[in-house]
């Protein structure tokens, strides 16, 4: 006997042993996250227990919860979702637009180009940080773009002989007999001012009896062509000069795509041939689709936007704007939440008919009753779009009017000690007494009869007093 109350004590200590819950080791790490360091130094976590993440630098919270909890052992599976920081949508250039590259995070630059007959004051560029596009303001001011003659010592210039060049005027070049050119041959006057590319030079020759001039057959390099969205490629960008039969290729540029044309140019007898590529704007299509929510559209090409607005009632988690950018839209598909309200005031001793556990969504539905006495204020309270809800809570109160003693008159109902809130009489006068007021009134929620008792005067006739019986 003594055998077996052992072994069932031992069972007993082994079972509450095993209903102990279990402890978590340090949580793990989790990629563009860290640790928030108020808990980093603890090394076991009792079940229940929470740990909190934070976004990377360079990373912004779009949406899930920041925390995991220790559950018998494990830790729960960390929901917070981190995207890189973009800078988005550099806003309007008004008689302008902006240009952007691949993408618009940190680092990255976009670009502005002015309307023709406007003029561009300051950079060109913008440069994304985490405060957003930051730079020197850009502006396109009324006016037409003009370049400044160009001064490049021991040279013969064709074309210069003017004293401002308007935006797409063209240059070329030749040295002096003992200099040879540095340089492109020929520049052209550029959008912003500028002379694309740089205007080159003439440095003193190895040979004095050299000419510059070289092959009069052959070509300087090509112009670039206005508007025409495209440009050489990049291996011939450095070349000065091409032999006749010489050809050249061009690349649309970083968001345009070719529809269209020949991408060659030939040199022949001194002059390029013209260039017939066709470049577009690279189309993006559907931004996506967002749950309550859509997206406005500026358009579907290359450098317009969507902007996510969100159904009345949500809020926006994430980026609102995406840019079609050269590879796509930009950025991911933000989600719109539903708007919540904080737990409701406990400062009440009305009771919720059913308890509710939060959050508390949008439209959500809270309903009030009281044990004893009276509800004073709205029933029925909702989470409204602002994430307030519509009312303050009610309060149960007990409300009771005085006895609704009328001179000369009586009631119908049982008179009672107690009038309580909502409860109605009817009252009569008696016989050879007239009415004045409402005959019926009721106990309203300040105690008071409303809408006031009636006065019962004296008439003509003689009195004959009845009495009415319930």
């Amino acid at each position: 006997m003594k055998t077996v109350g052992w072994s069932i004590l031992v069972s007993s200590f082994a079972l509450l042993a095993s209903a102990q819950p279990k402890k978590c080791s340090a949580p793990v790490e989790y990629p563009h996250t860290s640790m928030v360091k108020t808990f980093t130094s603890r090394q076991e976590f009792n079940s229940g227990d929470k740990f909190y993440y934070k976004c990377a630098e360079d990373f912004t919270p779009t949406k899930g919860s920041r925390a995991v909890q220790c559950l018998d052992g494990k830790w729960t599976k960390l929901t917070l979702k981190c995207e890189k920081i973009t800078c988005g949508n550099a806003g309007d250039l008004p008689n302008g637009q902006f240009k952007y590259g691949e993408s618009t995070f940190i680092g990255e630059k976009v670009y502005a180009i002015c309307n023709e007959g406007y003029t561009l004051k300051g950079l060109n560029y913008m440069i994304c940080k985490r405060s957003g596009w930051t730079g020197e303001f850009l502006s396109c001011e009324e006016g037409e773009t003009t370049c400044s003659t160009p001064a490049v010592a021991n040279s013969v210039q064709r074309g210069g002989d003017v004293a401002v060049h308007r935006v797409g005027d063209s240059v070329s070049f030749s040295c002096s007999r003992g200099f040879q050119l540095d340089g492109a041959q020929q520049i052209t006057c550029g959008s912003g001012g500028q002379w694309q590319p740089q205007p080159p030079r003439c440095l003193p020759s190895p040979d004095k009896t050299q000419q510059s001039s070289g092959n009069k057959s052959g070509c300087g390099v090509p112009l670039t062509v206005y508007n025409s969205n495209a440009n050489l490629v990049d291996k011939y960008i450095t070349r000065t000069s091409f032999s006749s039969a010489d050809k050249v290729y061009y690349v649309c540029d970083v968001g345009y795509t070719a529809a269209g044309g020949s991408r060659t140019r030939l040199c022949n007898n001194g002059e390029w041939t013209p260039l017939t590529l066709k470049c577009e704007r690279r189309l993006c299509g559907s931004a996506g689709e967002i749950l309550n929510g859509q997206f406005i559209y500026s358009g579907v090409a290359f450098g317009d936007t969507a902007k996510a607005v969100c159904d009345e009632g949500y809020i926006l988690v994430g980026r609102a704007t995406r840019n079609c950018m050269s590879n796509g839209w930009g950025g991911r598909i933000p989600v719109c939440e539903a708007m919540t309200c904080e737990e409701p005031p406990a400062e009440t001793n009305a009771e919720m008919e059913s308890l509710q556990e939060p959050p508390y969504l949008y439209r959500r539905v809270i309903r009030y009753h009281c044990r004893v006495g009276t509800l004073i204020g709205q029933k029925e309270l909702w989470c409204t779009k602002s994430g307030m809800w519509s009312a303050p809570p009610p309060k149960c109160k007990e409300i009771t009017c005085p006895s609704p003693n009328v001179t000369n008159g009586y009631w119908r109902r049982a008179h009672n000690e107690i009038y309580h809130y909502k409860d109605m009489i009817s009252i009569k006068c008696d016989s050879g007494y007239a009415m004045t007021g409402w005959r019926t009134a009721t106990c309203n929620h300040d105690g008071q009869w409303v809408p006031g008792l009636p006065k019962c005067q004296r008439t003509n006739v003689a009195p004959r007093r009845s009495y009415y019986t319930n």
